[in-house]
């Protein structure tokens, strides 16, 4: 594995982790949502990671071998919490709402993983850059 390499598997990763972060903003922003239905109450997003191994025939994909990409973003299992507020006026036939399934202790759990994952990467991307420089000086001298 080359220098180059390194950017590429590490830019991959910078970009899953964005895409981790994104989700786990658009979690807290709906976190206290509510719908008239279970079926449309707001569930938080979760992003699935897949190594980029597989793909070692696509050429695009060959500088990031070794990386990661977003799979998919899928909703989470948990159930939505139901509410009894007759007053409200998007309260169904039986007076309930239903509230997103958010929890924001995990969600400010899982923004501080991203945010570290993201500047492990950062700080490879900086290591490899170094390197490169030094590698430069010593042809250079």
């Amino acid at each position: 594995m080359s220098l180059t390499n390194l950017f590429g598997i590490a830019g991959s990763a910078l970009n899953a982790q964005t895409a981790r972060m994104n989700a786990t903003a658009s979690n807290l922003a709906n976190a206290a949502t509510t719908s008239g239905s279970e079926a449309s109450a707001f569930r938080a997003k979760r992003t699935v990671f897949k190594t980029i191994m597989e793909e070692q025939g696509v050429v695009q994909m060959d500088r990031n071998k070794g990386g990661v990409k977003v799979q998919a973003v899928t909703d989470d299992p948990a159930p939505v919490t139901r509410l009894s507020e007759p007053g409200n006026p998007i309260a169904d036939k039986d007076g309930f709402v239903y509230r997103s399934n958010v929890n924001e202790m995990t969600e400010v759990v899982e923004m501080m993983a991203a945010a570290r994952s993201y500047q492990n990467n950062v700080e490879v991307v900086n290591t490899a850059r170094q390197l490169m420089m030094r590698t430069l000086d010593i042809i250079k001298s």
